[in-house]
């Protein structure tokens, strides 16, 4: 058996490393390390509440909005108040703006830059990848950046800056949004929906995001052979051990995204199980941290997060990451965009699922699938707007209690908890989406979503592709794995 060691990973946000055992040209296990110690949950303690507004923007430079948004939503839940229709909407806006500059992100930069590499040379769509998708050079990766730039001002003009943006409230948006701009806005949706169009589906939104099973989606694919950016994915995916690449543990987690006002979402909330063919209602009192392999004291062993513990053990024996490792119920669950258009039905992602299960092939697609759906979502919030009524109302928070703030940023379920005791913050707790889908073993040795998902991979060749691809499936942001 031979070991690798993968690290620092490159096209990733944050530091990560992982430790690959290799037998016969494939892995027979993996650790993944998030080596870097950050310690927000600490920062905070002692803070005033609304403090919190100001710090976990910076825990991320490419999802400030979503941390924003999970501390909002917890100090609202402690003061027990609704934003108005227009403050929802706009936070919407804000926090899908964002999410759909991370789809894009991740698409062009960080995943499709590995089928330009010299290990594809032999395949009959490489050429076509280079020119597309090769770093800083390829033609459509130069004209993605630029639409993301585009696309960002958006938040600017809504939040006043990104990242870190400040008009996130728990009662609603500090920042109303004039009749005249809302006509701006809604041409800088327009014009990311023209891009997505031409470049990356050459086709409409709508029907993209109308295919109702895979056997449509290759249908869609021959109707126009090389058109489209997503097509060039398309291209690549046709070899069925890529399509098979990287299988998930069959439980999907969403918190549910973009709040609706009627006490749902856009896209629902859940556990979608792979096996039993359902959506399974959500508890979060079955949330846990187990930190048995974390450098982290683990004191009573795992903790539901409004009784989390974050106490670094820097020389604890059998430890080999600073990431807890979350459950729900005991079990590993994935979180992501797959997650969140399974819980809300997708008839194409549901069906892929079903056939291939959590792969490389699935998760990509069910992000693009989200860029597909989302841009009209906004374009109905943006004409909601009603710049006459509220935007925002009081939240005055109370001295003692426990608020929680559940919902999804782009690369998954995301939760803030906090505790009060005397006006201050007394536990602050946080479980990202990649502190669930790159977790370590637990107390009973079960690997995470990503460990068991590198099982089994090609990993010959000392660059291992085929573990790049199965890592950057689940694009890890491994700053937000804050503990």
């Amino acid at each position: 058996m031979t070991r690798l060691l993968i690290g620092p990973f490159n096209r990733v946000e944050g530091d990560l490393e992982v430790t690959l055992d290799v037998e016969d040209g494939r892995v027979a296990r993996a650790q993944v390390n998030a080596p870097m110690y950050r310690g927000f949950e600490q920062i905070l303690q002692g803070k005033a509440p609304r403090d919190a507004l100001v710090y976990v923007p910076r825990i991320c430079g490419i999802c400030s909005v979503s941390q924003t948004v999970a501390a909002a939503a917890a100090l609202a839940d402690l003061a027990g108040v609704e934003p108005p229709p227009n403050g929802r909407h706009a936070t919407n806006l804000i926090h899908g703006a964002e999410n759909l500059a991370d789809h894009l992100t991740h698409f062009y930069l960080f995943f499709m830059a590995d089928f330009a590499r010299a290990a594809y040379a032999s395949r009959p769509w490489h050429a076509e990848a280079v020119r597309r998708f090769a770093p800083e050079t390829g033609e459509s990766v130069r004209q993605a950046i630029a639409a993301r730039q585009r696309w960002l001002t958006l938040v600017g003009t809504l939040g006043g800056k990104w990242p870190h943006t400040q008009s996130i409230e728990p009662g609603g948006s500090a920042r109303g949004v004039q009749a005249s701009e809302r006509i701006r806005l809604l041409a800088r949706v327009r014009e990311f929906r023209a891009f997505l169009e031409q470049s990356l589906f050459a086709s409409s939104l709508e029907a993209f995001g109308a295919l109702a099973d895979e056997d449509a989606l290759w249908a869609w694919h021959a109707r126009a052979p090389g058109r489209g950016d997503f097509r060039a994915f398309l291209d690549a995916m046709a070899d069925p051990a890529l399509r098979a690449l990287g299988p998930g543990p069959g439980l999907y987690l969403s918190y549910g995204a973009y709040p609706d006002g009627a006490g749902g979402h856009a896209f629902a909330r859940g556990c979608w199980s792979a096996r039993e063919d359902r959506l399974r209602p959500l508890d979060p009192a079955g949330i846990a941290e187990d930190a048995t392999h974390a450098w982290l004291a683990d004191t009573g062993g795992p903790r539901h997060p409004a009784a989390g513990l974050t106490l670094p053990e820097a020389d604890k024996r059998d430890a080999y990451t600073w990431n807890k490792a979350p459950r729900l119920d005991g079990a590993v669950v994935e979180t992501g965009a797959i997650a969140r258009q399974l819980a809300a039905g997708h008839p194409l992602v549901r069906d892929a699922v079903a056939r291939h299960g959590g792969t490389v092939f699935t998760r990509v697609l069910a992000r693009v699938v989200e860029l597909a759906r989302v841009v009209p979502l906004m374009e109905s919030w943006l004409q909601a707007l009603r710049p006459e009524d509220a935007w925002c109302v009081e939240a005055p928070l109370p001295d003692e209690g426990v608020g929680a703030g559940l919902g999804e940023a782009a690369r998954g379920a995301l939760g803030h908890w906090v505790v009060l005791r005397a006006g201050r913050i007394a536990n602050y707790q946080i479980i990202a989406p990649t502190s669930w889908n790159f977790s370590p073993r637990d107390a009973l040795g079960v690997p995470g979503a990503l460990e068991s998902a590198l099982v089994g991979a090609p990993a010959d060749d000392g660059g291992s592709v085929g573990v790049q691809h199965i890592v950057r499936s689940f694009d890890p942001c491994m700053v937000c794995t804050v503990h």
